[in-house]
C-alpha cells in the first residue's frame, strides 16, 4: 500500500491578513451604522442588508480563523488537523443565511400588504454609502491572495452584498421621488432571495463534504474505468473519492493486477494519472496480484470495475454494486 501525501494542503499562508482585517473593520463599522439607520428610517431593506453584511463579516472571520487553524500540524487523534473546521463554520453560516432569508421573506410580504412609512432619502443616502463601503471592502479582499478558497469565498460574499445594496439604492430613490413605500419591501425580498441562494449553496456544499461525497466535477465511475483501462490492471474496487476540506480531494482504492505486473510501477502510473488528469495528489492505493478464485475483499464497497481484456482470463467488466462474500 502506498501513501502519497501533499502536506501543503489548505489555505495559502501568503494571504495578506492585513487586507482582510481592513475589509472586516470597514464592514463592522458600517454594519453598526446601518442597523441604526434602518431602525430610524423604518427600512426593512436596510436591516436586511445589514443582516447580509453580518454574513460577510462571518465569512471574513472564518477566513482569518481558518488560516490560523490550517497552520496547525495534524497530530494525535486529529489526523487531518482541523481542516474541517471551515466546513462546520460554512454550514452554520449557510443555515443562518437560510433562517434570516426566510424571516425577511415573511417580513417583506407583510410590508407589501401593509406598507409602513419609510424615509426614502435616508435609505438612499445609507445605501449609497453601503455601495462605496462594499466596493472598498471588495478591493481590500481582492488584494489578498485569492488562491485561498476561504478568501475567494469571502470575496464572493461581499460582491453579492454589493448587488444587494444596489437594489436598496433603487428602492430608496423610488421612495424619495415617488413615495412608493412598497419599493422598500421589494428590495428586501431581492436581498432575501440572494441570502437564500447563498445559504442553500453553502449548506449543500458543506453537507456533501461532511457526507464524504465525491467532489463536484469528479465521477468515481469514470475514474474507476480509467484506472482499470491501464495496462495489466484487472480489477479496481473499494474506490473512494472525498474531500478533506474545500478543494482538497483525496482518493483510496484496492487494485488487482496481473501476476506478471510490477505492483510498484502500476501504482506509480495510477498516481500519475490521478495527479495529471484530475489534480488528486492525496492518494492511498493498495495494489495486489490477481489470483483466480481468490477473494481479496470479503465485502467490497461500491462498484467493482473489471477489465474486458482477454489476457486476464474469464473476468469481465461489470457494473455491479453487489458485495463480495
Amino acid at each position: 500500500m502506498a501513501h502519497d501525501h501533499d502536506h501543503g494542503h489548505g489555505l495559502d499562508t501568503s494571504s495578506d491578513r492585513r487586507w482582510l482585517f481592513a475589509a472586516l473593520a470597514l464592514l463592522l463599522v458600517f454594519m453598526a451604522g446601518e442597523v441604526a439607520a434602518g431602525l430610524a428610517a423604518g427600512s426593512l431593506a436596510l436591516l436586511s442588508d445589514a443582516a447580509h453584511m453580518l454574513t460577510d463579516v462571518a465569512s471574513l472571520v472564518l477566513a482569518l480563523v481558518a488560516m490560523k487553524l490550517a497552520a496547525r500540524p495534524a497530530e494525535g487523534s486529529m489526523t487531518y488537523g482541523l481542516r474541517r473546521a471551515e466546513i462546520l463554520s460554512a454550514q452554520l453560516n449557510g443555515a443562518t443565511l437560510l433562517v434570516l432569508g426566510g424571516w425577511f421573506v415573511y417580513e417583506g410580504i407583510t410590508r407589501l400588504l401593509h406598507p409602513p412609512q419609510v424615509e426614502g432619502g435616508l435609505v438612499l443616502v445609507v445605501a449609497l454609502v453601503g455601495v462605496a463601503v462594499n466596493i472598498a471592502a471588495t478591493v481590500c479582499v481582492g488584494k489578498a491572495n485569492r488562491a485561498s478558497l476561504n478568501v475567494e469565498g469571502a470575496f464572493q460574499h461581499i460582491l453579492t452584498d454589493l448587488y444587494a445594496f444596489i437594489a436598496t439604492v433603487v428602492a430608496g430613490l423610488v421612495i424619495w421621488l415617488t413615495g412608493f413605500a412598497r419599493a422598500d419591501a421589494l428590495a428586501a425580498l431581492v436581498v432575501a432571495a440572494l441570502m437564500l441562494k447563498s445559504g442553500w449553496g453553502l449548506v449543500r456544499a458543506a453537507s456533501r463534504i461532511l457526507l464524504e461525497a465525491a467532489p463536484a466535477g469528479f465521477s468515481p465511475d469514470a475514474i474507476g474505468a480509467q484506472l482499470v483501462a491501464l495496462d495489466d490492471v484487472v480489477e479496481v474496487h473499494d474506490l473512494h473519492i472525498w474531500e478533506i476540506s474545500s478543494g482538497q480531494a483525496a482518493l483510496s482504492a484496492h487494485v488487482l493486477v496481473t501476476g506478471a505486473a510490477d505492483c510498484h510501477e502500476r501504482r506509480v502510473a495510477m498516481e500519475r494519472l490521478l495527479r495529471d488528469e484530475h489534480g488528486v495528489e492525496h492518494t492511498t492505493i493498495q495494489v495486489d496480484h490477481f489470483a483466480e478464485g481468490e477473494e481479496h475483499c470479503e465485502q467490497a464497497h461500491g462498484r467493482v470495475h473489471r477489465s474486458e481484456r482477454d489476457e486476464v482470463g474469464p473476468v469481465e467488466q461489470t457494473s455491479r454494486h453487489e458485495h463480495h462474500h
